[in-house]
């Protein structure tokens, strides 16, 4: 069975990440903000608690995984927010949604046993032909 990530929810995660020098980085109130966004575009909600702890869990796998560190004193870390390694900066360009053709890339992740797993997505996000 293959692991199925919201792609949306974690491109806000990235783009918050890309964001967030100077302050903390804050999982829940970007799930809230994700809610907010799905509910003016018209589309279904999903439950908020859930919603926080994805967010949360999806925090802790993509500083596991090494596609976030924490941000660096010098560029505006604090400890409590991050910047975005290789790995996350080329996740966030095929998973984009202002990068017209992102839903490709997306589906050839969701076809992968679990596309956020290194080696899984290094060789995944090699091959030319998903971008």
């Amino acid at each position: 069975m293959s692991t199925v990530y919201d792609w949306d929810l974690i491109e806000r995660l990235l783009h918050e990440v890309q964001n967030s020098a100077g302050h903390n980085f804050t999982p829940r109130p970007y799930a809230e903000q994700h809610a907010a966004q799905l509910a003016a575009e018209g589309d279904a909600v999903p439950d908020l608690d859930h919603l926080k702890t994805r967010a949360c869990d999806y925090e802790r796998l993509l500083v596991e995984r090494g596609y976030i560190v924490s941000r660096p004193e010098e560029e505006g870390g604090n400890g409590e927010n991050f910047v975005l390694t290789e790995r996350g900066s080329r996740l966030l360009s095929l998973i984009d949604s202002s990068i017209p053709g992102n839903d490709h890339p997306r589906q050839v992740l969701d076809e992968q046993a679990d596309a956020l797993d290194e080696a899984t997505f290094d060789e995944v996000a090699s091959k030319a032909q998903i971008a």
